[in-house]
């Protein structure tokens, strides 16, 4: 059974700095894309940052040159450096990873970011 556990979140002003990590869990092959979403209240849930097991990152528009996506595939991590918050970034994130060979999306529980003053 696969879990995603997230940690990081919390309340910050505009122009400081989180760091999110998602442990994840259960899958015998590993992960093909780890990666994170977010949905702020009222609006749909939005692809943020996400990165293959090889390496290749994608990015939303929105947060390019701010955010940075890392992982260390021998446990499983998914990292989201969030740079220069703003308060458009406040939403719930959400953990996201895809299992190598059945390519099932799992999902975290979400955790929450606050940018505010």
């Amino acid at each position: 059974q696969v879990q995603l556990v997230e940690s990081g979140g919390g309340l910050v002003q505009p122009g400081g700095s989180l760091r999110l990590s998602c442990a994840a869990s259960g899958s015998i092959f590993g992960f093909a894309f780890m990666g994170w979403y977010r949905q702020a209240p009222g609006k749909q849930r939005e692809l943020v940052a996400i990165i293959s097991s090889g390496g290749n990152e994608n990015y939303a528009a929105s947060v390019k040159g701010r955010f940075t996506v890392s992982s260390d595939n021998a446990k499983n991590t998914v990292y989201l450096e969030m740079n220069n918050l703003e308060p458009e970034d406040t939403a719930v994130y959400y953990c996201n990873a895809v299992t190598k060979v059945s390519g099932i999306n799992y999902w975290g529980q979400g955790t929450q970011v606050t940018v505010s003053s």
